[in-house]
């Protein structure tokens, strides 16, 4: 594949220092803020996040990055093959997605390098992996930092569009399905990169942020609900789709951030099978049931019945 990984993604949110505030502590490390917008870095992955000015929270732009120009030119030729204008520089193009109007920007970049982590000793039954020791998640004390910027759920009023935006125009390949509502979509040998979900109005739902284990998850989220009850959504749970632990919080703009670890990892396509899901098995394994403020965002919510107008 010669799409590798997502880049970096750029939120415009009304108020850029109260939601830089939030991501300062929930592990990103900033890497120069203004009076205008912010940005934030993961401990892999480099810059992934920036803060723009917005008159209402919503997606400006995803990255993804590529191998080498030849990427570029095909990527290309396949936008412009849907209908829609690219502009070219010299190590990147640019594209609007048509539905939600965000820009895509897909760029040569080198792939992302993560050294492997010593795996975390659990016990189990037969199976002694940690002896004369607490377990290590006990003993972290540190504040937990983000290895890096994992996938984004993007809600549109014509999944199957923004869908054809990703897959026969940027390339992305679809890992499972949930049937007549939303595609998880890979660039990378992550389960998903991108989620595009049919909904009411285009909105972005979340970003999520892989960290090492569920101990980190845990602790993660523990340490930003301490004095912020307001912030919890939902978690912690375990992922159907993708395998993955979770725990969801909601920044001050209104946009959720995950927690996640143990996400499946598709290197041989010819290997993995996608899968049709319905029903809570489309939404977890084990867990607390997703809010109704989950599925439809209490400001997605309020812009159907007119209550909020977006600027």
């Amino acid at each position: 594949m010669p799409l590798h990984r997502l880049t970096s993604v750029t939120i415009g949110v009304p108020d850029v220092a109260a939601t830089a505030a939030y991501y300062a502590e929930f592990g990103l490390t900033s890497t120069g803020n203004s009076s205008e917008d912010a940005a934030f870095s993961t401990r892999d992955g480099g810059q992934q996040l920036k803060l723009v000015p917005s008159p209402t929270r919503r997606l400006v732009e995803i990255g993804v990055g590529v191998d080498d120009p030849d990427d570029l030119e095909r990527i290309a030729s396949s936008l412009r093959r849907l209908d829609l204008t690219v502009k070219r520089e010299n190590a990147s193009l640019i594209a609007e997605e048509p539905i939600a109007g965000f820009r895509a920007v897909v760029e040569v970049a080198e792939p992302l390098a993560q050294d492997a982590v010593t795996a975390t000793p659990y016990n189990g039954p037969g199976r002694i992996e940690r002896t004369n020791d607490r377990a290590p998640g006990i003993l972290r004390d540190g504040p937990v930092r983000p290895r890096k910027l994992g996938h984004v759920v993007i809600g549109s009023t014509d999944r199957a569009a923004t869908q054809r935006f990703f897959t026969d125009g940027l390339g992305f390949k679809i890992s499972d399905e949930v049937l007549g509502v939303a595609a998880f979509m890979r660039c990378s040998t992550d389960h998903h990169n991108v989620l595009v979900q049919q909904a009411p109005v285009n909105f972005l739902h979340h970003t999520s942020w892989q960290v090492d284990d569920v101990d980190e998850v845990g602790r993660g989220a523990m340490a930003m609900l301490d004095g912020h009850p307001e912030r919890h959504t939902w978690g912690l749970g375990r992922h159907h789709i993708g395998s993955n632990f979770f725990w969801y919080l909601q920044d001050p703009a209104g946009t959720f951030s995950e927690y996640y670890s143990d996400l499946d990892c598709i290197v041989e396509d010819q290997l993995w099978e996608p899968g049709v899901f319905e029903g809570a098995r489309a939404l977890f394994d084990w867990g607390p049931p997703p809010p109704p403020s989950f599925l439809l965002p209490e400001d997605v919510a309020a812009t159907m019945t007119g209550a909020h107008q977006p600027g």
